[in-house]
């Protein structure tokens, strides 16, 4: 329901005496005797309260950098409530008395006054006054709605439904569509990545931006994704009273992708003007951004990775001004991104133009200036720029320590030597207030899971803010990862591993180990989610866990990272029989039983292994194991590039290497996978019993890729995949 000016306003600005702050002062508890405590178990584990607790969500500051707020649960429920904590991490809490009525906070967004803040909630739109935390009901916005942002002036709430761009007036209460684009998509299958409106303002398959308002609130960047050009693909529902012949929009290598473009929403009458981007079912949108005087930056990309480029518009005019391109036809990934310097004349980005990645400036007024290195040349920046324009500095997170490490540094957005902000092991992501002098972090490494910490810019004492876990996570010993490297039984690379090992190891015993879950960029010092919790699992079980940076994996330099193009499943596969004979050398392994199991391309590493390499391991569980390359995304093309283009990459689909099954394999495959199809898996079968091959197969009628995801199949599918370990690999005592 919506609500008038006075009620609105009223509430708003509310001069109640305001609630007293909760100073919550944490502490890490003491470790007590772990053998009080029962064994752990999948149950616990997957119980409601998490014993791991609920991580707080990516913090937002005030606008005026007092506070930072985020969503979390500190009992371990599922329902997401509005917190907030003071910049030096002494005062904490809860925005609302009680846990929210309304449910779980979906996304919010600070008013410019910083007074009160808006939240999605349900099928509404709340506001939670700072002072009192008084929640008001501004407008009900139905399910869905997402991406909630306030215009410059705060007279709107803008947010996505539907495929289409909303805002609620904050002033009448009136909600407004202000696009009409979305068109529904075809399919009834509720969840998966394909299973999006045909038409619609947002993200696309690949991913990007969604919309942003300009400076001065006259204009809204989005955008814009059509569907209807692309292939339809069945994906039948059984689970209805009859088959349901779902079909959703999804291609294939070599097949046209979705068409994207960005388009420039006049806000005072609601205009939506398409820009003519070249290529648009070729090249996609990675980013866009405003400058502080109205100019848009484009920032585009090639579907295959080769090609980038730097665009500016002005939105009066709507036509595009070049002011860089790249290409370079060995890259394969599109780990980009960029922002406005501090000067807004320049632009700030992410590219891989030497060995690591770094940032990059470049001057908009030109069009053949030179990008200029920012950061060190000597590791990886991984991950956006975060500019801070009061204070000329720019934020971002890179491995200077290391390739398992992640840390926050900052650097002058004009000239100086990069400082490291954080200094805590393991993996940091850093969010800084607006003024620049203090660092928001999300901290977690190999057995903590993440938590909030504060820390002056400068990089002084560090504050914790939450404590996530239940007490008895607290009570138990879990295991941390050593980091070892050796050398690759194909070429000069020294490769390298994670390794988690049981408590209290007895040296004169055999140990059974199992690789996974595999993918690239796993030998990271930080909490993986629910693969952490099963990986503690099984170390607790008596297993060695193990996991290895297949080439392809950033931390090492271009010439590893781009080894993977056009080899999946090939030199990678190599990488991780150079780990199995590494592992063997450790006198207390039991080189006779060693598994191997990971999902997406971790269970096609997982196929592949055991059908090109039998004998290297006993044992594999693969789940949504991508085994044919002519059924991967279109998005997947800067890997495999096109059927057309290149026809010995798809030559390499796994039921060619069917007969050589010799190990024991279970397969894990949702029936609604819309990113790796589960017919794929089923023709890999289909070839397996035609060469008289024993595997065993675990499906799930509604699960989607993400199915670890998925609740009601996370426990299911998990305690398969470890009871099959313990059938064939157990731990002897």
């Amino acid at each position: 329901m919506a609500r008038g000016t006075c009620g609105f306003n009223e509430a708003l600005r509310s001069k109640a005496l305001a609630s007293a702050w909760l100073i919550i002062a944490i502490a890490v508890m003491p470790r007590l005797d772990a053998t009080e405590l029962p064994p752990l178990s999948l149950d616990q584990l997957f119980a409601t309260p998490k014993l791991t607790g609920v991580e707080p969500s990516s913090p937002v500051w005030s606008p005026d950098s007092r506070y930072f707020a985020f969503t979390w649960n500190d009992e371990g429920l599922p329902q997401r409530d509005l917190w907030i904590a003071s910049r030096d991490g002494d005062k904490l809490r809860r925005l609302g008395s009680q846990p929210t009525a309304a449910g779980s906070v979906r996304d919010f967004a600070w008013l410019p006054d910083g007074q009160a803040i808006l939240s999605l909630r349900g099928s509404g739109l709340w506001s939670t006054a700072l002072d009192t935390g008084q929640q008001t009901l501004l407008a009900t916005v139905g399910d869905g709605a997402s991406n909630l942002s306030v215009s410059p002036d705060a007279s709107k709430a803008a947010y996505l439904k539907d495929g289409d761009l909303w805002w609620v007036d904050l002033v009448d209460g009136t909600v407004i569509a202000a696009t009409e684009v979305g068109i529904p998509g075809l399919s009834s299958v509720p969840v998966g990545r394909y299973s999006r409106p045909e038409r619609e303002i947002g993200p696309g398959i690949w991913g990007g931006p969604t919309y942003a308002w300009s400076p001065d609130g006259q204009y809204i960047a989005v955008h814009y994704v059509d569907r209807q050009g692309m292939r339809k693909v069945p994906f039948p529902n059984y689970l209805g009273a009859e088959t349901e012949p779902n079909e959703v929009r999804r291609g294939y290598p070599g097949d046209a992708n979705e068409f994207r473009t960005v388009g420039l929403l006049r806000v005072a009458d609601r205009d939506l003007r398409l820009l003519a981007l070249d290529k648009p079912t070729e090249n996609q949108v990675i980013d866009f951004a405003w400058s502080p005087d109205g100019v848009l930056l484009l920032d585009l990309g090639s579907d295959t990775a080769v090609d980038r480029w730097l665009f500016t518009v002005e939105p009066e005019r709507g036509e595009l001004r070049k002011i860089w391109h790249s290409n370079r036809p060995s890259r394969m990934y599109t780990s980009f991104a960029s922002a406005w310097h501090p000067d807004g004349k320049q632009v700030v980005f992410l590219s891989d133009l030497g060995d690591r990645y770094g940032l990059y400036v470049i001057d908009t007024m030109t069009t053949d200036g030179e990008p200029r290195l920012l950061t060190d040349p000597d590791y990886d920046v991984l991950g956006p720029p975060s500019v801070v324009a009061a204070a000329g500095t720019i934020f971002y997170a890179g491995n200077g320590t290391g390739p398992h490490e992640r840390h926050v540094y900052r650097v002058s957005a004009t000239d100086g030597k990069p400082y490291r902000v954080t200094s805590m092991p393991g993996h940091n992501d850093g969010y800084p207030s607006p003024d620049g002098r203090h660092l928001a972090v999300l901290h977690s490494d190999d057995a903590t899971p993440p938590e909030l910490y504060v820390t002056p810019a400068d990089g002084g004492d560090v504050r914790r803010v939450t404590t996530s876990p239940l007490p008895e996570f607290n009570r138990r010993q879990w295991a941390r990862a050593r980091y070892v490297s050796f050398p690759s039984e194909i070429d000069d690379y020294t490769l390298h591993a994670r390794i988690l090992e049981p408590a209290n190891l007895d040296p004169d015993r055999k140990y059974p180990v199992i690789f996974g879950p595999m993918y690239s960029n796993t030998v990271r010092n930080r909490w993986a989610g629910v693969y952490s919790v099963v990986q503690q699992l099984l170390v607790q079980k008596g297993y060695i866990v193990v996991q290895v940076d297949v080439r392809g994996s950033t931390g090492y330099g271009r010439a590893f990272r781009e080894e993977f193009l056009l080899d999946f499943a090939g030199d990678d596969i190599e990488d991780i029989a150079s780990a199995v004979k590494h592992i063997k050398g450790i006198p207390y392994v039991d080189s006779g039983r060693l598994g191997i199991w990971g999902s997406s391309y971790g269970g096609t590493l997982t196929v592949y292994t055991l059908l090109k390499k039998p004998g290297l391991f006993q044992v594999g569980v693969a789940g949504a194991a991508a085994v044919d390359p002519h059924f991967f995304g279109t998005d997947d093309v800067a890997i495999v590039r096109r059927p057309e283009t290149h026809p010995r990459v798809f030559q390499n689909a796994a039921h060619r290497y069917a007969a050589n099954l010799e190990d024991h394999l279970l397969f894990i495959h949702g029936m609604q996978d819309q990113v790796v199809p589960f017919k794929t898996t089923v023709v890999l079968a289909e070839a397996l019993i035609k060469n008289g091959k024993d595997f065993d197969f675990v499906f799930a009628p509604g699960a989607t890729h993400a199915w670890r995801h998925e609740p009601d199949y996370s426990r299911f599918l998990f305690g398969k995949l470890i009871s099959y370990f313990d059938r064939h690999l157990a731990p002897k005592d």
